[in-house]
């Protein structure tokens, strides 16, 4: 399978994505069509040997529409935006006198009106050029419905000039006043639009435009497209980090806000890793370049921000469902209504009224850019605290989870064992800890190093030893080069292994490490056990807070871990979490998360997205940490760079607040199409006597494109409670 973005041209409605996303599922060999308005862009994924992409350029290119290469670039927003205000202007130029004539005064003088209304005509011709090459392909769209509405306004009025048909009115001021109206939401709801985008573009303009590359003893500026991976550069003090690397030489902090969200510098040293658009603070770092292009952290969240603008949320296809009916619907209305005036003996001026101002009020805009443009804005609003939103479904679904299940190690905890607790039996502190240092050097267990880590906190001398082993699943054993004295580390299996008793004193200590979550590390000198430590994973810092705050909001949580029972619910118990499934394998995580689907629960599953990858695809929510890593890119639907629980509560309260946006969007344009439509083709009118003029119709379509965007637009005011 294969996936393409494709560039489209031509659209202004949601009609308009409608009818090209059902040609393209149509088409055998695409599997999956997403086509969004607010972005212009299709997302296409498709098997290549039934389907090529010239042919899917094609089956575009048959509906009416275009495809180009160029990306919808800050500067392609802006110069289309500029082309529709000076069409606006334009119309409005010649649309003033139009209306003092037509409304005004005195004189109405037709030929004066029939001027500037050809203009206005003329000035907008890409309406009707779009909208009947629209129409003619079977897909017509909301410049269709213009396009048709005001062209029959026009050629009726026309003709009733040029044949001097006595007593008839014209409707060139309808014709013209519309046009500019219509312009004017064009123009307002493209620099709205714009508006959205702008979270997506100060991302992509963050990377600097040189690097300081270091050859030998010498450091030369070059363009950023020409560093390669493998390269050595140079940041100074207050300079950005151009690419993703591997400090080689170097302490500074480095403000990493802009990617994760993370107010405090971090300090960075030798080995540690560094991220491409961050700013070095106050020292200098050389690093080694690891990711260039469109592999580094950065060019991957824009990805996944363009990806997750581009998705359909479940709630958007209703909408484009409607929206694809809508225009042949509104159509129909528009012609019954026309029929329906004319037959109940008003005479054609009334009828086409009606005609005219249902085929007007009735654009389906509104209903197209309700979800997008709040996507838009939720993910910004997300990506700005270090969250990143990889779909619209992810959006939509975070409200909804009953059920959240923790992965322990490296979710809850650390990752990272520790020492919490050493037991010494008729040896000094200090000699047992060098000796298990000692010891434990020579072991690649995470358990062991903990150990290594207090022998270098503590500055702990090494023991020399000889005939090192180490045993699988069990510990190290050696001897004393000194004295040839037989030493051991490691489990109670070990003993058990070696023949060493182990007496009532010890078990007892081996066994309360346990019960305390602690997992017991035996040392041995000679024949008799001399200490015990207890290793254990420590809780991170956030997470009874991130808990307690998610019991608050009504959700049931659940800790699942690898781990002996007793350790698991150690963890539960501090944090306050009452159900543990323990000793469940990574490849049995997600069969866990099955069962409870099953039992009709919605769970979002929370892990480190380096081995619970298959449990966050089960989930319903896959939400993954992992400081940005690649694999955490890849295994969650939301990732968290910043490696902090609570913003787990975050991204709920963003995706609600995102979805109270798109409901309210799709309310209104809904609402307003429904209630617009019978008062257009006349419904009070043998009631009150009211009858919706035409331009009225024009300015309130134009107007509630306009207020959906606007509501989006106004999530940038969105504070975290």
């Amino acid at each position: 399978m294969e996936k393409i973005v494709l560039n489209i041209t031509g659209m202004t409605c949601a009609s308009c994505s409608s009818v090209i996303q059902k040609n393209l599922r149509d088409a055998k060999g695409i599997i999956l069509a997403n086509v969004n308005i607010a972005t212009e862009r299709a997302q296409i994924e498709f098997d290549p040997k039934k389907i090529t992409k010239e042919e899917i350029v094609g089956i575009i290119k048959k509906t009416g529409y275009g495809v180009v290469k160029e990306t919808k670039s800050a500067h392609s927003v802006h110069e289309k935006t500029g082309k529709l205000r000076k069409i606006f202007l334009s119309s409005l130029f010649f649309g003033l006198p139009l209306f003092y004539i037509s409304m005004i005064a005195v004189d109405k003088n037709v030929l004066v009106q029939l001027i500037l209304t050809t203009i206005i005509v003329v000035i907008n011709r890409n309406t009707y050029v779009s909208g009947f090459k629209k129409l003619l392909a079977l897909g017509p769209n909301m410049e269709s419905l213009v396009a048709i509405g005001t062209m029959a306004a026009y050629l009726y009025s026309l003709f009733v000039f040029v044949f001097g048909v006595l007593d008839a009115m014209v409707y060139f001021e309808s014709a013209g006043l519309i046009l500019v109206f219509v312009s004017l939401g064009t123009f307002l709801e493209e620099r709205a639009k714009g508006k959205t985008s702008k979270a997506l573009e100060s991302l992509m303009g963050l990377q600097p435009m040189t690097a300081t590359v270091v050859e030998g003893k010498k450091e030369r500026q070059i363009p950023i497209s020409q560093v390669k991976k493998g390269d050595v550069l140079v940041v100074k003090p207050g300079e950005k980090i151009p690419v993703d690397g591997k400090i080689i030489r170097g302490e500074s902090t480095v403000d990493e806000s802009m990617i994760t969200g993370e107010s405090v510098p971090v300090f960075k040293r030798k080995g540690g890793v560094v991220i491409g658009s961050t700013i070095n603070k106050t020292g200098v770092l050389y690093f080694k370049v690891t990711g260039v292009g469109e592999e580094t952290m950065l060019a991957q969240i824009v990805k996944i921000m363009e990806e997750a603008i581009a998705s359909k949320a479940p709630i958007q296809l209703l909408a484009d469902k409607v929206s694809f009916y809508f225009v042949p619907s509104v159509i129909g209305i528009a012609c019954l209504a026309l029929i329906g005036w004319m037959l109940a003996g008003y005479g054609f001026p009334f009828a086409l009224t009606a005609f005219v101002a249902v085929l007007i009020i009735a654009c389906p805009c509104a209903l197209g850019l309700a979800t997008p443009t709040a996507v838009m804005m939720g993910t910004g609003l997300a990506a700005k605290r270090g969250i990143l939103i990889k779909s619209s479904k992810a959006l939509e679904m975070a409200h909804k989870i009953d059920t959240v299940v923790f992965d322990k190690t490296g979710t809850l905890t650390k990752g990272k064992p520790e020492v919490a607790t050493v037991v010494e039996f008729g040896i000094l502190r200090k000699k047992l800890i060098d000796l298990a240092y000692s010891l434990a050097k020579n072991s690649h267990h995470p358990v062991s190093r903990a150990i290594v880590d207090l022998g270098v906190s503590k500055k702990n001398v090494s023991i020399s030893l000889v005939g090192v082993k180490e045993i699988q699943g069990c510990g190290i054993e050696a001897r004393l080069k000194i004295s040839n004295t037989r030493v051991l580390l490691g489990n109670e299996k070990l003993m058990i292994l070696m023949g060493v008793p182990i007496l009532d004193k010890a078990q007892e200590t081996i066994d309360s490490l346990a019960n305390k979550g602690q997992t017991p590390l035996i040392v041995v000198e000679g024949k008799d056990i001399v200490g015990v430590f207890g290793v254990m994973d420590q809780i991170k810092i956030n997470s009874k807070e991130a808990v307690l705050a998610l019991q608050n909001m009504g959700k049931e949580i659940m800790l699942i871990t690898g781990d002996k029972k007793a350790v698991g619910e150690t963890v539960g118990r501090e944090l306050g979490i009452k159900t543990v499934l323990a000793e469940v394998l990574p490849q049995d995580k997600s069969a866990k998360i099955k069962e409870l689907q099953e039992m009709g629960r919605v769970v979002v599953m929370v892990g480190d997205g380096i081995n619970d990858a298959p449990a966050l695809a089960q989930a319903d929510l896959g939400i993954a940490l992992g400081s940005g890593t690649d694999v955490a890119l890849e295994a969650g639907e939301i990732v968290l760079v910043k490696d902090d629980l609570l913003d787990v509560i975050e991204a709920i309260k963003i995706s609600s607040y995102t979805l109270k946006k798109i409901k309210q969007n799709l309310f209104w344009a809904f609402f307003y199409n429904t209630a617009g439509i019978p008062i257009a083709a006349g419904l009070l009118y043998p009631m009150l006597g009211f009858l919706l003029n035409p331009m009225i119709a024009a300015l309130a379509m134009s107007f509630s494109s306009v207020s959906v965007v606007s509501n989006s637009l106004s999530m940038r005011f969105y504070k975290t409670k």
